[in-house]
C-alpha cells in the first residue's frame, strides 16, 4: 500500500461503484482542497462551511446522504466518502456527515410535504441541516434530556437549551429532540422539524473546540411550532434520533480511518528523509515495529468498518454489533495511530499549524461524538451477552 496518497482498498467489500466513487471523492478534494482551510485563507468559518456545503452538493457527492426517494441508503458509499475527505480535512467531513444525520429522519419518518420542503436544497447543498440532540446534562444519555414541547392545541410550545450543535451558527433547519411526556425517559421523546427563523429559536454562541468545527448552543424560549413540525409520530423521538446513529456510526470509524491513514502517511515521509544518530530512521528497528503497531490497527479498523457496512447493505443486518465495534475502533485506533505519528515526528509533531498537530487534536473528539466509547463498549458487551443468552 502506498501510504502517501489515499485511494479506496482493494477488497470484496465493494462494488465498481464504490470504487468509481472513490475516484470522485479525490476529484472533490483536489479541486477543494482550500476551501477546508480556514486557518490558511482566514474565511469566516461559517461562510467557508456554507460553500463547502454547495461544492459538495455540486459534485453529487451529497446524493449519497440524501438519496432521492426510491434509492436505497449505501453504507458502504457513506463510508468511502468520509474516509476520503477526512483524510484530507476533517471539516469537509463534518459538513457532509451532518448533511446526512440532520436528515436521516426525515428521509425515514417524514411526510411527503416535509421531505419535498426539506431534502432538495439539503441534496443540492443551498440548505445546511442541523441535529439539535444534546444539551447541557445530556449527552450520551439522551434519554434525560430535559427540553419540552408542550402541546398547545394544534401547536408544540418548546422551552429548553442545547449545546454543541454541529452548524448552528449556519444552519437552515434544526432537527430538535424534545420531550412531550407520552411515557417516562426515551418513550416520552419527540422530535421536531425547525426552521432558524422560527420566532423564540435563539441561536447563541459559537464553542471553540480543540479542532476546528463549527458548533454552537441553541436557546428555546416559547419557541412555538405548527404539529406538522413534528417528525414521526409523538413519543417516538428516541427511535427517530437513534435511527440516524445506527446508519453513521460505521462512518465515524470510516473517518477515523481516514484520518489515521493520512497520520501514517506523515509518519512514513518523515522517517524516510531523517536520520537519527547518523542513521536512517526507517532502518531502526524501533520505528518499523511503531509503523506495523499503527499498520495493524488501520487494518483492524478499516474491515471492522467496512464489514458492518457491507452486512447493513447486502444482508440487511439491523444489530448495533457491527457498527457500534466499528465506531469503537475506527475512533480508538485513529487516536492511537495519529499519537504514534506524532511520537515519530519529534517536535514538529507538537509545533501548532503542521499538519500532524492538526491530526492529532481532529482525532480526539472521534471518541466523544455519536456515542463515546465506553457507549460503545456498552453496545458491543450487551450483544455478546444477548447472543449467548439466544442460544442457551
Amino acid at each position: 500500500m502506498n501510504w502517501l496518497e489515499w485511494k479506496l482498498w482493494d477488497w470484496p467489500f465493494f462494488d465498481e461503484r464504490h470504487h468509481d466513487l472513490a475516484g470522485r471523492v479525490i476529484d472533490w478534494t483536489a479541486s477543494n482542497h482550500h476551501e477546508a482551510n480556514h486557518h490558511e485563507n482566514g474565511d469566516d468559518l461559517n461562510t467557508q462551511c456554507r460553500d463547502i456545503g454547495l461544492s459538495l452538493g455540486k459534485s453529487g457527492l451529497l446524493d449519497v446522504v440524501v438519496p432521492r426517494d426510491g434509492e436505497e441508503f449505501d453504507v458502504r458509499a457513506l463510508c468511502v466518502i468520509r474516509e476520503g475527505l477526512t483524510y484530507d480535512h476533517a471539516l469537509a467531513d463534518a459538513i457532509f456527515a451532518m448533511q446526512g444525520i440532520g436528515t436521516l429522519a426525515l428521509q425515514q419518518h417524514g411526510t411527503p410535504e416535509q421531505k419535498e420542503r426539506y431534502l432538495p436544497g439539503c441534496r443540492d447543498g443551498s440548505r445546511i441541516a442541523a441535529f439539535a440532540v444534546t444539551e447541557p446534562e445530556a449527552g450520551s444519555d439522551v434519554a434525560s434530556m430535559a427540553t419540552t414541547a408542550t402541546r398547545d392545541g394544534n401547536d408544540f410550545v418548546l422551552n429548553g437549551e442545547k449545546t454543541l450543535i454541529s452548524n448552528s451558527n449556519f444552519a437552515d433547519q434544526f432537527l430538535v429532540v424534545a420531550r412531550t411526556g407520552e411515557a417516562p425517559g426515551a418513550r416520552g421523546l419527540s422530535a421536531f422539524i425547525i426552521d432558524r427563523d422560527t420566532p423564540g429559536l435563539i441561536v447563541g454562541e459559537a464553542i471553540d473546540f480543540i479542532a476546528e468545527h463549527p458548533a454552537g448552543k441553541l436557546s428555546f424560549r416559547d419557541c412555538r411550532v405548527s404539529g406538522d413540525a413534528l417528525v414521526g409520530e409523538a413519543g417516538q423521538g428516541f427511535k427517530v434520533a437513534m435511527g440516524a446513529f445506527d446508519i453513521f456510526r460505521p462512518s465515524v470509524g470510516a473517518a477515523g480511518v481516514g484520518l489515521a491513514r493520512r497520520a501514517m502517511g506523515e509518519a512514513v515521509k518523515r522517517v524516510s528523509n531523517r536520520t537519527l544518530f547518523g542513521k536512517a530512521m526507517a532502518d531502526m528497528q524501533t520505528v518499523q515495529m511503531m509503523l506495523a503497531d499503527m499498520a495493524a490497527d488501520i487494518d483492524t479498523s478499516a474491515l471492522a468498518v467496512y464489514r458492518a457496512a457491507w452486512e447493513k447493505d447486502v444482508r440487511g443486518n439491523t444489530s448495533s454489533y457491527g457498527p457500534s465495534m466499528a465506531k469503537l475502533l475506527g475512533s480508538e485506533g485513529a487516536g492511537r495511530v495519529v499519537d504514534q505519528a506524532v511520537q515519530l515526528c519529534g517536535g514538529a509533531g507538537v509545533t501548532h499549524g503542521t499538519l500532524v498537530e492538526r491530526l492529532y487534536r481532529e482525532a480526539r473528539p472521534m471518541r466523544i461524538y455519536e456515542g463515546a466509547s465506553e457507549v460503545q463498549k456498552i453496545i458491543v458487551g450487551r450483544a455478546i451477552l444477548k447472543s449467548l443468552a439466544s442460544v442457551s
